[in-house]
């Protein structure tokens, strides 16, 4: 009789994993759950926004039921493989299926369902991610029990007994306000806590107004703060050292994980593997500057944004079409120059979630609207902080623009995998020779790095000056296109 209880408990629980949501990736952190334990999922429902080395992203659960557990709470780095979420897939078919008990009970015998229930899968499914950035869960709440006295246990424990409705504090929803990364990062930047600040948004979601109003309250507020100060800081103990390093401590120390950890690897990586070198070349561009005035009142370029980066990536798109060779990749492991018949053009963007490089696919194939609305969605989705991981893998080529910083070159270093990087400085009005005469005109300073190692001097030349040559007389992507 005990043996048919267990395995009947044991097929009503299903067990969801941490997937690699990525190409390779080892751990993800959990930024936010859209479910708490007595929640009805159903099959591709998202229960969780995770953040990976490259992106924040959706995870969708692949079956029916009602949450049982949340094997981790939000902050968590969770290994590839883990278990995050238990649900109960046949609710209601035992009087102890609400209960604490079987959870704890779960994870021993979960393994044999598991392997029983992708068995029933069909061939090839797996838990892959559908979406990326924040959003409202639709989700539907179950009545939970009245408030009992937790049970002494681990930290961890602790918290999951919360989460189940037993604790007689306060809950994972109400310490940790909602909010999106970006806007979790203002607030850690500015020194707010979440928790003080007043939502404004749908749903009770932390905009980053809100994050503002709370960085510059009015005159009026200040004078209580100074009379009581203790309170001010109770609410939140948890961001209570970051105050203090920002105020007092000579020192601040920043965990390296996510997108900063995978930039760090990267660009260490990069610099050490590929032999760079970097080419200058300083050019006129008034005419382009003419050219953008004047297709952004043309009617055929309506509801696109029309700016100097657009000509630019087309200048470089033309450039390497008369240089394909410059379009290239190093094989390492079989010693061998890859040649690639495409383009996907990446664009350096830099967002609250630090530097990412998402890349256009087949911009080569692009007319100038389509290119303009692609840069367009590229720049706007990176802002958002919604770029998938797909949307920054297999880039050929790389733009980064650093003149929006009033810079005028760098030294850039290649996205890994690529064997160029065009680096566009800020461009000015410049006393410039012209005609024989001194006038002032349109300038900035273009660079470009490439690897040494499938890029000779003369192609990087080559290709750099053809760029130059396009942004001086832009007619030429007429007659070179």
């Amino acid at each position: 009789m005990t043996t048919m209880t267990e395995t009947t408990n044991a097929a009503r629980f299903r067990e969801f994993k941490m997937p690699d949501v990525g190409e390779g990736l080892t751990e993800a952190e959990i930024l936010k759950w859209f479910v708490q334990p007595g929640d009805t999922v159903t099959d591709g429902q998202v229960v969780c926004e995770v953040e990976t080395a490259k992106a924040a992203v959706e995870l969708p659960i692949p079956f029916d039921g009602v949450v049982h557990e949340l094997r981790f709470g939000e902050g968590t780095t969770v290994d590839v493989g883990q278990v995050i979420i238990v649900v109960d897939v046949a609710p209601g078919s035992g009087d102890a299926a609400p209960e604490p008990a079987p959870a704890a009970e779960a994870p021993a015998p979960a393994a044999e369902p598991e392997a029983e229930a992708e068995a029933e899968a069909p061939k090839g499914r797996t838990p892959v991610l559908v979406g990326y950035g924040v959003a409202e869960s639709s989700t539907k709440r179950r009545a939970r029990k009245g408030t009992e006295a937790a049970p002494p246990a681990a930290a961890s424990a602790a918290i999951q007994g919360e989460m189940n409705g037993h604790g007689t504090g306060a809950v994972v929803p109400e310490t940790r306000p909602l909010a999106k990364p970006p806007v979790r990062k203002l607030a850690k930047d500015l020194g707010i806590d979440l928790a003080t600040v007043s939502p404004t948004g749908e749903g009770g979601v932390i905009t980053r107004e809100d994050v503002h109003a709370a960085a510059n309250p009015a005159p009026a507020p200040e004078p209580v703060q100074a009379q009581i100060p203790a309170p001010a800081s109770a609410p939140a103990p948890s961001s209570a050292p970051a105050v203090v390093a920002s105020m007092g401590a000579r020192e601040t120390r920043i965990p390296v994980k996510g997108v900063r950890k995978a930039i760090a690897q990267a660009m260490v990586g990069s610099a050490f593997t590929a032999p760079h070198v970097t080419e200058f070349v300083t050019v006129d561009v008034t005419r382009t500057m003419k050219l953008v005035a004047e297709l952004k009142e043309d009617k055929e370029m309506a509801g696109v944004r029309v700016n100097p980066l657009l000509i630019i990536a087309k200048a470089l798109l033309v450039a390497i079409k008369r240089h394909p060779e410059v379009n290239a990749a190093w094989d390492e492991a079989n010693q061998e120059i890859v040649q690639k018949h495409y383009v996907n053009l990446g664009i350096a963007a830099a967002t609250p979630r630090g530097l990412i490089v998402p890349n256009i696919k087949d911009a080569h194939e692009q007319t100038l609207p389509q290119l303009a609305a692609s840069l367009g969605e590229l720049v706007s989705t990176a802002r958002d902080g919604k770029t998938s991981p797909a949307a920054m893998a297999g880039g050929t080529v790389t733009i980064t623009n650093v003149g929006v910083f009033g810079v005028d070159t760098g030294t850039p270093i290649l996205n890994p995998g690529e064997s160029a990087i065009l680096a566009v400085g800020a461009i000015k009005l410049q006393p410039w020779v012209h005609k024989g005469k001194v006038k002032p005109r349109q300038v900035t300073t273009l660079a470009l790095s490439f690897d040494h190692r499938l890029v000779d001097g003369e192609l990087g030349s080559k290709v750099l000056a053809d760029v130059a040559a396009i942004l001086e007389q832009p007619k030429r992507l007429i007659t070179w296109a």
